[in-house]
């Protein structure tokens, strides 16, 4: 595959919120330092966020195709994930990711092959593997 290239702006509103627009999209997402930090605003996206929305979204995307491309039925997918934000060796860093997906499967002879999958499409995720937080993945396989 060839290099691409994802254009990205951001503008400084006021106090510590920015909006993010990119001229490839159509909307725009007001960006703030979270409330854990000074002056930090409630409510509002914050880079935390987005950084564990980047890792979770991959992760949706990648298992898609994955899926697609190992026939696996499923009736739906859901992920939940947390991302920890600790002070190490005096700086602060996005250390952990947690994704949690939740997959309901239509057949019990499938559940090893989900499992799988679900696991490679992890490993095979472009921004887990471009990286340094550890991504942890808590599966919940379900025959519905």
């Amino acid at each position: 595959m060839e290099s691409h290239i994802y254009n990205v702006n951001l503008k400084w509103v006021a106090d510590r919120i920015g909006e993010i627009s990119s001229p490839e999209l159509l909307d725009t997402i007001d960006v703030a330092t979270p409330p854990e930090f000074p002056h930090g605003v409630d409510g509002m996206w914050s880079p935390e966020h987005f950084f564990t929305a980047a890792v979770n979204g991959c992760f949706m995307t990648t298992f898609l195709a994955v899926a697609e491309n190992s026939k696996l039925e499923f009736k739906s997918f859901t992920c939940s994930s947390e991302g920890k934000l600790e002070k190490v060796d005096g700086k602060y860093i996005m250390n952990e990711i947690v994704l949690m997906p939740k997959l309901e499967i239509l057949h019990t002879a499938d559940m090893d092959k989900a499992e799988r999958i679900l696991q490679k499409s992890e490993s095979a995720c472009l921004i887990s593997n471009s990286i340094k937080s550890k991504v942890i993945l808590k599966t919940d396989v379900i025959v519905v």
